[in-house]
């Protein structure tokens, strides 16, 4: 595993929760919602990539 993927993961999430919290105060509920669901987005497909590379790593290592 690599320790970028871990700060790029920290990074979104603390972005996400400035955004979040500026949102929420300035009344903007619905917007904070969406910053929510789109950092969360993001970091699925992030990974799920790594997922992918390890099912493939395990292929190859067990020959299937």
């Amino acid at each position: 595993m690599n320790v970028d993927l871990v700060f790029q993961i920290a990074g979104i999430g603390i972005v996400v929760a400035v955004l979040n919290q500026l949102l929420n105060r300035a009344g903007r509920d619905e917007m904070a919602l969406m910053v929510t669901i789109a950092g969360l987005i993001a970091v699925l497909f992030i990974v799920s990539e790594q997922i992918g590379e390890l099912f493939s790593a395990i292929k190859r290592i067990f020959g299937l």
